[in-house]
């Protein structure tokens, strides 16, 4: 791009000639800008291939870590559950090279399904995190593409949406629970819950017009810090347009508050933004809605990856998990890049695959220091990290990268 931007310095100024004369330089000038254009297109090609192999290599190194890693079990970080084992698998199965029928898939997937259960769920003995371990399993079953899951995921879909918090719960649409998800049925709802809930859904193609997902909207737009799309007093007059955790006991934000125009509001952040943000599409919302052009306007406002943005004092906590949310969030909308509050233009995927591999161990894994949310188990942020890679790069191959 460089290369061309001085191509294009060194093309010569009109000159002003007699009529008679300017027709044969006016074409010449046409076809200099035609062969110009041609080496733009030719030189944003090659680099978008350079950086969908980047992206493959990148994710290869962290699925060979993986598989190395694969325990007796046949998952991984075992002791918690089926979850970060349904994560990973996934991984695995979307990586080029790896795909379903590879041995550490196919042990990965018999250890999940060792959870399932008789109502539909796939989840711990000790039903704690119900949703989150069924929505992570439904994803990963998803991905596999095997009729011989059609049942399964049946069954988990309608698990996931009996699970949700509605007139079933006795729950009318004007509680602040109403349309969310959380941990188990008794579980408070929250906004992480709820996204990987429609994670799921989306993922094993549930239809758009499925009550579940309008029902999600209401919650969604409760975590939404937008006065006027927003019912909540917590929310009234704000117009910060990010996203909390939870709409629940007067609201709550793992960022605290913050001072907007002299008054204290719950402080937005950047993983619950990104998850809002996709998740309002994938109920349904086009991008010209105010409620999701007022969240792209936070993340254009927040742009960065060097944090979890807008946490307090820069914080690291949960930055796997964002990078995991934003490369969804951002496929989601559908363009390779995204201005800043300067109108600095950010092509999401190539730097998104930069800082991935900057911040990859020598052993292919990832791990956070800044241990919140399970973040220190390199099996977790591994399987975020690629799974990132994978969003900004569906295939890693290079062989769709044209486009990119």
């Amino acid at each position: 791009m460089i290369r061309y931007l001085l191509l294009l310095a060194l093309l010569p100024a009109p000159v002003m000639q007699p009529a008679a004369a300017r027709s044969g330089s006016d074409d010449d000038t046409a076809e200099q800008l035609r062969k110009l254009l041609e080496l733009r297109d030719k030189l944003n090609a090659q680099e978008a291939q350079r950086y969908a192999r980047k992206a493959h290599a990148t994710a290869r190194k962290g699925v060979d870590y993986l598989i190395a890693q694969q325990d007796d079990k046949g998952g991984w970080a075992t002791e918690t559950g089926p979850g970060i084992s349904a994560l990973v698998v996934r991984a695995l199965v979307r990586q080029p090279g790896i795909g379903p029928k590879h041995a550490a898939v196919q042990r990965g997937v018999e250890f999940v399904l060792t959870h399932q259960r008789d109502d539909g769920g796939i989840y711990s003995a000790e039903g704690i995190i119900k949703n989150y371990e069924t929505s992570l399993a439904l994803s990963m079953l998803s991905a596999l593409g095997d009729k011989r899951h059609a049942k399964a995921i049946e069954r988990a879909q309608k698990f996931l949406a009996e699970l949700q918090w509605d007139e079933g719960e006795e729950k009318s649409i004007d509680d602040v629970f109403y349309g969310g998800a959380g941990y188990g049925r008794s579980k408070r709802p929250d906004l992480s819950n709820t996204q990987m809930m429609l994670d799921a859904l989306h993922d094993s193609g549930l239809p758009k017009d499925h009550p579940a997902y309008k029902k999600a909207l209401v919650f969604i737009s409760r975590c939404q810090m937008l006065g006027e799309r927003n019912d909540q007093p917590y929310a009234k007059g704000s117009t910060q347009g990010g996203f909390i955790y939870s709409p629940a006991n007067g609201g709550e934000s793992k960022a605290g508050k913050i001072q907007v125009n002299n008054r204290e509001e719950l402080r937005c952040y950047g993983s619950m933004t990104y998850a809002g943000y996709k998740s309002m599409l994938y109920a349904g919302l086009s991008k010209d809605d105010p409620r999701v052009r007022a969240a792209f306007e936070w993340m254009q406002r927040h742009w960065t990856l060097d944090h979890n943005p807008n946490l307090p004092a820069p914080s690291k906590q949960g930055l796997f998990y964002y990078y995991q949310t934003l490369g969804r969030a951002l496929a989601a909308y559908g363009a390779p890049t995204i201005r800043d509050q300067y109108n600095r233009e950010h092509h999401w995927k190539r730097e998104l695959t930069d800082k991935l591999a900057e911040l990859q161990k020598s052993d292919g894994s990832w791990v956070n220091e800044a241990d919140r949310w399970m973040e220190g188990i390199p099996a977790l942020t591994t399987g975020y990290a690629i799974l990132a890679l994978q969003e900004a790069y569906p295939g890693n191959d290079g062989s769709a990268a044209k486009k990119q």
